[in-house]
């Protein structure tokens, strides 16, 4: 018996947080050099997801490592708004909830500040009952122990736990583990993977 829906956020309900297209998107906006941007992010961008750093000194890693005509707070700014969430998608987790009295669980890589954001903006305590974010507890996936977090806090055993992800190597973590997976690709195939569990949608 299913009673507890685990899911990725970036490319399942909302876009990525912090993407190759998105650090493009902000070195054209502010006229930086991507090729460099990209060096330094792939340098340090594992430390700040594991919340070993702040979003601020991540950013002056990588964009402020020389003198800018722009500000920090500029950045940020334009970052965050770049999100976009995906209302059906979103619209299904609270149906799947609902019918099947489900617990929702995040288990998501993302830096605290931007997590942060997003929450706020979509809205999304309003369905999710727990968030396992690598920035709050240092591990991020595919590291196992991100996921046995998540069952320990969620009091959850894993053949309880249907896992939801955009990365097919992450869902096939937590079918190692023991939870059902599903490779979410578009809206129609993971309704219907969650239909084969026997879910209502």
């Amino acid at each position: 018996m299913i009673t507890h829906l685990f899911t990725d956020l970036g490319g399942v309900l909302l876009t990525n947080g912090w993407d190759r297209g998105l650090r493009q998107l902000v070195a054209s906006r502010f006229s930086i050099d991507a090729q460099e941007m990209d060096e330094r992010h792939h340098l340090t961008y594992d430390t700040y997801e594991a919340g070993k750093i702040s979003l601020s000194v991540y950013l002056e890693r990588v964009v402020f490592w020389e003198p800018r005509p722009f500000t920090e707070d500029q950045v940020v700014a334009f970052m965050v708004e770049q999100a976009r969430c995906f209302p059906e998608m979103i619209e299904l987790y609270k149906r799947i909830k609902a019918e099947n009295h489900l617990k929702i669980v995040v288990v998501s890589n993302e830096g605290r500040e931007l997590t942060a954001d997003r929450i706020k903006r979509f809205a999304l305590k309003e369905f999710v009952d727990i968030f396992v974010v690598s920035s709050y507890v240092h591990f991020r996936k595919p590291d196992e122990d991100i996921f046995r977090i998540a069952l320990d806090v969620a009091q959850a055993e894993p053949g309880e736990v249907v896992y939801v992800d955009d990365r097919h190597m992450f869902a096939e973590v937590a079918c190692s583990l023991g939870m059902h997976e599903i490779w979410h690709r578009d809206l129609d195939r993971t309704r219907a993977a969650f239909e084969a569990l026997g879910l209502r949608t």
